[in-house]
Protein backbone atom coordinates (compact mmCIF):
# COMPACT_ATOMS: atom_id res chain seq x y z
CA UNK A 1 0.00 0.00 0.00
CA UNK A 2 2.70 2.07 1.04
CA UNK A 3 6.88 1.16 1.05
CA UNK A 4 7.06 -1.21 3.88
CA UNK A 5 3.87 -1.52 4.46
CA UNK A 6 1.89 -4.55 2.62
CA UNK A 7 -2.14 -5.83 2.75
CA UNK A 8 -2.64 -9.07 4.10
CA UNK A 9 -6.19 -9.31 2.43
CA UNK A 10 -7.46 -9.52 -0.92
CA UNK A 11 -9.68 -7.06 -2.47
CA UNK A 12 -9.77 -3.14 -2.34
CA UNK A 13 -8.72 -1.91 1.09
CA UNK A 14 -11.18 0.03 3.39
CA UNK A 15 -11.03 3.59 4.34
CA UNK A 16 -10.32 2.38 7.47
CA UNK A 17 -7.04 0.01 6.41
CA UNK A 18 -6.01 3.06 4.26
CA UNK A 19 -5.50 5.28 7.46
CA UNK A 20 -4.12 2.52 9.07
CA UNK A 21 -1.50 1.95 6.54
CA UNK A 22 -0.84 5.30 6.45
CA UNK A 23 0.05 5.50 10.05
CA UNK A 24 1.92 2.81 10.10
CA UNK A 25 4.64 4.57 6.74
CA UNK A 26 4.94 7.40 9.27
CA UNK A 27 6.55 5.12 11.68
CA UNK A 28 7.01 5.43 15.72
CA UNK A 29 4.63 8.47 16.90
CA UNK A 30 2.72 8.88 14.37
CA UNK A 31 -0.84 9.72 14.31
CA UNK A 32 -3.89 11.02 12.27
CA UNK A 33 -4.77 14.31 12.37
CA UNK A 34 -6.24 17.40 10.88
CA UNK A 35 -8.75 16.44 8.44
CA UNK A 36 -8.35 12.74 8.71
CA UNK A 37 -8.23 13.04 12.81
CA UNK A 38 -11.32 15.52 12.47
CA UNK A 39 -12.57 12.52 10.13
CA UNK A 40 -12.76 9.85 12.16
CA UNK A 41 -13.99 11.82 15.42
CA UNK A 42 -17.13 12.87 13.66
CA UNK A 43 -15.83 16.35 13.75
CA UNK A 44 -15.82 16.48 9.59
CA UNK A 45 -18.82 15.29 7.44
CA UNK A 46 -16.89 14.39 4.60
CA UNK A 47 -13.46 12.44 4.44
CA UNK A 48 -9.97 14.13 3.57
CA UNK A 49 -8.78 13.51 0.17
CA UNK A 50 -5.42 13.28 1.78
CA UNK A 51 -4.45 11.22 4.48
CA UNK A 52 -2.98 13.82 7.45
CA UNK A 53 -0.57 11.79 9.89
CA UNK A 54 1.78 14.24 12.08
CA UNK A 55 4.82 12.58 13.63
CA UNK A 56 7.28 13.64 16.43
CA UNK A 57 9.69 16.67 15.03
CA UNK A 58 12.58 14.51 15.94
CA UNK A 59 12.12 12.70 13.04
CA UNK A 60 11.93 12.63 9.15
CA UNK A 61 9.38 10.51 7.05
CA UNK A 62 9.88 10.84 3.04
CA UNK A 63 6.99 12.23 1.23
CA UNK A 64 4.72 9.76 -0.67
CA UNK A 65 1.69 10.44 -2.55
CA UNK A 66 -1.53 10.48 -0.52
CA UNK A 67 0.41 11.76 2.93
CA UNK A 68 0.53 14.80 4.39
CA UNK A 69 3.08 14.65 7.44
CA UNK A 70 3.05 17.64 9.73
CA UNK A 71 5.68 17.66 12.10
CA UNK A 72 4.82 18.48 16.19
CA UNK A 73 7.08 18.97 19.23
CA UNK A 74 4.38 18.10 21.15
CA UNK A 75 3.36 14.88 19.55
CA UNK A 76 3.71 12.42 22.64
CA UNK A 77 1.27 15.34 24.28
CA UNK A 78 -1.00 15.41 21.58
CA UNK A 79 -2.09 11.63 20.34
CA UNK A 80 -5.25 10.38 22.59
CA UNK A 81 -4.61 8.23 24.50
CA UNK A 82 -6.60 5.13 23.91
CA UNK A 83 -8.54 5.68 20.22
CA UNK A 84 -7.43 3.74 17.14
CA UNK A 85 -5.64 3.89 14.68
CA UNK A 86 -3.64 6.28 16.80
CA UNK A 87 -5.02 10.19 16.71
CA UNK A 88 -4.68 13.35 17.85
CA UNK A 89 -6.96 14.36 20.71
CA UNK A 90 -10.00 16.11 19.71
CA UNK A 91 -9.21 19.17 21.81
CA UNK A 92 -6.12 19.26 19.32
CA UNK A 93 -7.77 18.27 16.42
CA UNK A 94 -9.69 21.31 16.77
CA UNK A 95 -7.29 23.94 17.62
CA UNK A 96 -4.82 22.33 14.69
CA UNK A 97 -7.83 23.09 12.26
CA UNK A 98 -8.15 26.44 13.79
CA UNK A 99 -5.00 27.37 13.38
CA UNK A 100 -5.00 26.46 9.44
CA UNK A 101 -7.88 28.19 8.64
CA UNK A 102 -8.10 30.69 6.32
CA UNK A 103 -10.30 32.96 8.06
CA UNK A 104 -11.77 33.78 11.67
CA UNK A 105 -14.56 32.57 11.04
CA UNK A 106 -13.45 29.33 9.77
CA UNK A 107 -11.67 28.93 12.78
CA UNK A 108 -14.53 29.56 15.00
CA UNK A 109 -16.94 27.52 13.40
CA UNK A 110 -14.54 24.18 13.74
CA UNK A 111 -14.52 25.50 17.86
CA UNK A 112 -18.35 26.52 17.58
CA UNK A 113 -18.77 22.64 15.93
CA UNK A 114 -17.30 20.62 18.23
CA UNK A 115 -19.06 21.85 21.01
CA UNK A 116 -22.06 21.95 19.16
CA UNK A 117 -21.19 18.02 18.33
CA UNK A 118 -20.91 17.18 22.63
CA UNK A 119 -17.03 16.34 21.42
CA UNK A 120 -15.14 18.38 24.10
CA UNK A 121 -15.97 21.43 26.10
CA UNK A 122 -15.31 24.94 26.24
CA UNK A 123 -12.29 24.32 29.11
CA UNK A 124 -10.82 21.59 27.48
CA UNK A 125 -10.48 23.46 24.47
CA UNK A 126 -9.22 26.72 26.80
CA UNK A 127 -6.86 24.20 28.65
CA UNK A 128 -5.24 22.93 25.29
CA UNK A 129 -5.41 26.62 24.04
CA UNK A 130 -3.11 27.38 26.74
CA UNK A 131 -0.61 25.22 26.43
CA UNK A 132 0.49 26.38 22.34
CA UNK A 133 2.51 29.11 22.99
CA UNK A 134 1.97 30.21 19.37
CA UNK A 135 -1.52 30.00 17.87
CA UNK A 136 -2.97 32.12 15.48
CA UNK A 137 -6.32 34.31 16.20
CA UNK A 138 -5.15 33.34 19.89
CA UNK A 139 -7.30 36.54 21.62
CA UNK A 140 -10.58 35.65 19.18
CA UNK A 141 -10.68 32.09 20.14
CA UNK A 142 -9.89 32.98 24.04
CA UNK A 143 -13.05 34.92 23.66
CA UNK A 144 -15.24 32.39 22.16
CA UNK A 145 -14.13 30.06 25.04
CA UNK A 146 -14.95 32.47 27.61
CA UNK A 147 -18.21 32.21 30.01
CA UNK A 148 -19.24 35.36 28.58
CA UNK A 149 -19.23 33.21 25.10
CA UNK A 150 -21.26 30.60 26.01
CA UNK A 151 -24.06 29.20 24.59
CA UNK A 152 -23.29 31.02 21.19
CA UNK A 153 -24.32 28.07 18.39
CA UNK A 154 -23.07 29.69 15.12
CA UNK A 155 -20.58 31.65 13.42
CA UNK A 156 -23.41 34.41 12.72
CA UNK A 157 -24.32 34.40 16.70
CA UNK A 158 -20.88 35.02 17.71
CA UNK A 159 -20.19 37.78 14.81
CA UNK A 160 -23.74 39.26 16.20
CA UNK A 161 -22.26 39.28 20.08
CA UNK A 162 -18.73 40.97 18.45
CA UNK A 163 -20.14 43.30 15.78
CA UNK A 164 -23.72 44.64 17.06
CA UNK A 165 -24.00 44.00 20.73
CA UNK A 166 -20.91 44.42 22.77
CA UNK A 167 -19.37 47.97 20.22
CA UNK A 168 -23.06 49.39 20.72
CA UNK A 169 -23.72 48.30 24.49
CA UNK A 170 -26.67 46.41 23.97
CA UNK A 171 -27.81 44.48 26.67
CA UNK A 172 -26.81 40.58 26.65
CA UNK A 173 -29.75 38.73 25.25
CA UNK A 174 -30.41 34.82 26.09
CA UNK A 175 -28.94 32.31 23.50
CA UNK A 176 -31.36 30.25 22.16
CA UNK A 177 -34.10 30.95 24.45
CA UNK A 178 -36.28 27.52 24.58
CA UNK A 179 -39.81 28.02 24.68
CA UNK A 180 -42.76 25.37 23.85
CA UNK A 181 -45.17 25.59 21.08
CA UNK A 182 -47.28 22.84 19.39
CA UNK A 183 -45.89 20.61 22.36
CA UNK A 184 -42.38 20.21 21.31
CA UNK A 185 -39.20 22.67 22.04
CA UNK A 186 -38.23 25.59 19.56
CA UNK A 187 -35.74 28.15 20.53
CA UNK A 188 -34.97 31.81 19.38
CA UNK A 189 -31.79 32.73 18.74
CA UNK A 190 -31.20 35.66 20.69
CA UNK A 191 -33.95 36.72 23.05
CA UNK A 192 -34.03 40.46 25.53
CA UNK A 193 -36.73 39.06 27.45
CA UNK A 194 -37.00 42.09 29.75
CA UNK A 195 -37.83 44.34 26.42
CA UNK A 196 -39.78 41.71 25.00
CA UNK A 197 -37.83 41.58 21.73
CA UNK A 198 -36.16 38.69 19.78
CA UNK A 199 -33.44 38.76 17.24
CA UNK A 200 -33.45 35.89 14.89
CA UNK A 201 -30.00 35.15 12.59
CA UNK A 202 -30.43 33.37 9.26
CA UNK A 203 -27.17 32.33 8.50
CA UNK A 204 -28.34 31.37 5.00
CA UNK A 205 -28.03 33.46 2.04
CA UNK A 206 -31.07 32.39 0.50
CA UNK A 207 -33.71 31.25 2.52
CA UNK A 208 -36.68 29.69 0.62
CA UNK A 209 -38.57 26.77 1.32
CA UNK A 210 -39.66 24.90 4.33
CA UNK A 211 -37.32 26.98 6.28
CA UNK A 212 -38.75 30.39 5.08
CA UNK A 213 -41.92 29.16 6.40
CA UNK A 214 -40.81 27.49 9.82
CA UNK A 215 -39.19 30.91 11.06
CA UNK A 216 -42.98 32.72 10.12
CA UNK A 217 -44.53 30.56 11.71
CA UNK A 218 -42.08 30.83 14.65
CA UNK A 219 -42.37 34.63 14.82
CA UNK A 220 -46.05 34.99 14.28
CA UNK A 221 -46.47 32.43 17.82
CA UNK A 222 -43.86 34.94 19.36
CA UNK A 223 -45.89 38.16 18.03
CA UNK A 224 -48.89 36.61 19.57
CA UNK A 225 -47.09 36.39 23.00
CA UNK A 226 -46.22 39.89 22.53
CA UNK A 227 -42.67 39.18 21.27
CA UNK A 228 -41.32 41.41 18.51
CA UNK A 229 -39.10 39.55 16.27
CA UNK A 230 -36.22 41.36 14.18
CA UNK A 231 -34.48 38.77 11.38
CA UNK A 232 -31.32 39.48 9.97
CA UNK A 233 -29.53 37.39 7.37
CA UNK A 234 -25.39 37.00 7.31
CA UNK A 235 -25.09 40.29 4.88
CA UNK A 236 -26.57 42.37 7.07
CA UNK A 237 -24.41 41.12 10.13
CA UNK A 238 -21.07 41.15 8.51
CA UNK A 239 -21.67 43.99 6.38
CA UNK A 240 -23.76 46.59 8.01
CA UNK A 241 -23.82 45.36 11.23
CA UNK A 242 -24.39 49.23 12.93
CA UNK A 243 -27.55 49.83 11.03
CA UNK A 244 -28.67 46.47 12.37
CA UNK A 245 -27.46 47.85 15.86
CA UNK A 246 -29.52 51.25 15.02
CA UNK A 247 -32.51 48.77 13.81
CA UNK A 248 -32.32 46.89 17.37
CA UNK A 249 -31.64 49.70 19.79
CA UNK A 250 -34.44 51.60 18.14
CA UNK A 251 -36.80 48.49 19.34
CA UNK A 252 -35.36 48.39 22.37
CA UNK A 253 -35.76 51.78 23.11
CA UNK A 254 -39.51 52.24 22.58
CA UNK A 255 -39.66 49.62 25.13
CA UNK A 256 -37.09 51.23 28.16
CA UNK A 257 -33.98 50.56 26.95
CA UNK A 258 -31.95 53.85 26.89
CA UNK A 259 -28.10 52.63 27.63
CA UNK A 260 -27.05 52.30 23.73
CA UNK A 261 -24.16 53.55 22.58
CA UNK A 262 -22.27 54.75 19.05
CA UNK A 263 -19.51 52.52 18.14
CA UNK A 264 -17.55 55.55 15.81
CA UNK A 265 -18.42 58.96 15.36
CA UNK A 266 -20.07 57.89 11.61
CA UNK A 267 -21.86 54.95 13.63
CA UNK A 268 -25.45 55.38 12.95
CA UNK A 269 -26.40 54.00 16.81
CA UNK A 270 -28.40 56.77 18.77
CA UNK A 271 -28.16 59.23 15.69
CA UNK A 272 -31.59 59.94 16.01
CA UNK A 273 -31.78 61.10 19.64
CA UNK A 274 -28.60 63.81 18.80
CA UNK A 275 -30.49 64.88 15.64
CA UNK A 276 -34.13 64.57 16.57
CA UNK A 277 -34.79 62.45 13.50
CA UNK A 278 -34.19 58.64 12.38
CA UNK A 279 -30.72 58.43 11.09
CA UNK A 280 -30.29 54.44 10.21
CA UNK A 281 -31.68 53.65 6.58
CA UNK A 282 -33.50 50.73 6.20
CA UNK A 283 -31.74 47.40 5.17
CA UNK A 284 -32.55 45.62 2.36
CA UNK A 285 -35.51 43.30 2.56
CA UNK A 286 -35.45 39.44 1.64
CA UNK A 287 -38.63 37.65 1.47
CA UNK A 288 -39.90 36.64 4.99
CA UNK A 289 -37.38 38.83 6.98
CA UNK A 290 -39.35 41.13 9.49
CA UNK A 291 -37.98 44.98 10.00
CA UNK A 292 -39.27 46.95 12.94
CA UNK A 293 -42.51 48.57 12.05
CA UNK A 294 -43.80 46.71 9.19
CA UNK A 295 -46.33 43.96 8.93
CA UNK A 296 -49.02 42.14 10.85
CA UNK A 297 -46.12 40.49 13.21
CA UNK A 298 -45.01 44.29 14.16
CA UNK A 299 -48.67 45.46 14.38
CA UNK A 300 -49.39 42.60 16.60
CA UNK A 301 -46.05 42.56 18.93
CA UNK A 302 -47.12 44.61 22.89
CA UNK A 303 -45.48 45.30 25.67
CA UNK A 304 -46.55 44.03 28.90
CA UNK A 305 -49.95 45.27 30.42
CA UNK A 306 -49.73 48.66 31.72
CA UNK A 307 -46.28 48.98 31.22
CA UNK A 308 -44.96 52.88 29.86
CA UNK A 309 -44.60 51.23 26.43
CA UNK A 310 -47.88 49.77 25.91
CA UNK A 311 -50.05 50.62 22.54
CA UNK A 312 -53.16 50.65 21.87
CA UNK A 313 -52.97 49.37 18.03
CA UNK A 314 -56.50 49.90 17.39
CA UNK A 315 -56.52 53.53 18.69
CA UNK A 316 -53.64 54.02 16.81
CA UNK A 317 -52.14 55.44 20.40
CA UNK A 318 -48.31 56.16 20.04
CA UNK A 319 -45.91 55.59 23.34
CA UNK A 320 -44.04 57.61 25.12
CA UNK A 321 -40.85 56.09 24.84
CA UNK A 322 -39.30 55.67 29.01
CA UNK A 323 -41.30 58.45 29.87
CA UNK A 324 -44.19 56.46 31.72
CA UNK A 325 -46.79 58.29 30.11
CA UNK A 326 -48.60 57.50 27.13
CA UNK A 327 -49.73 61.09 24.59
CA UNK A 328 -53.25 61.85 24.94
CA UNK A 329 -53.57 62.47 21.53
CA UNK A 330 -54.05 60.72 18.93
CA UNK A 331 -50.41 59.65 17.05
CA UNK A 332 -49.31 58.34 14.02
CA UNK A 333 -48.51 54.53 14.04
CA UNK A 334 -45.61 52.89 14.10
CA UNK A 335 -42.60 54.15 11.72
CA UNK A 336 -43.00 52.12 8.31
CA UNK A 337 -40.15 51.90 6.41
CA UNK A 338 -39.84 51.45 2.22
CA UNK A 339 -38.26 48.30 0.66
Amino acid sequence: MYRGVYATFSGEPTRLARLWAAVLYAGPGAMLSYHTAAEVARLADRPSELVHVTVPSARRVAKTPGIVIHYSARARLAMHPARLPPQTRIEETVLDLANAARTLDDACGWVIRSLQRGLTTQAGLAHYLELRPKMRWRSELAELLTLDAAGLHSVLELRYHRNVERPHGLPTGERQARFRRGGHNEYRDVLYEAYLTAVELDGELAHIGEARWRDSRRDNAAAADGIFTLRYSWLDITKSPCQVAAEVVRVLGRRGFAGARPCSPNCPVGADRRSGRSAAPALRTSPGTVRPGTGAAARRATAPRGSADAHNVSSRRAVASGRGRASTRPQPGPPRRSG
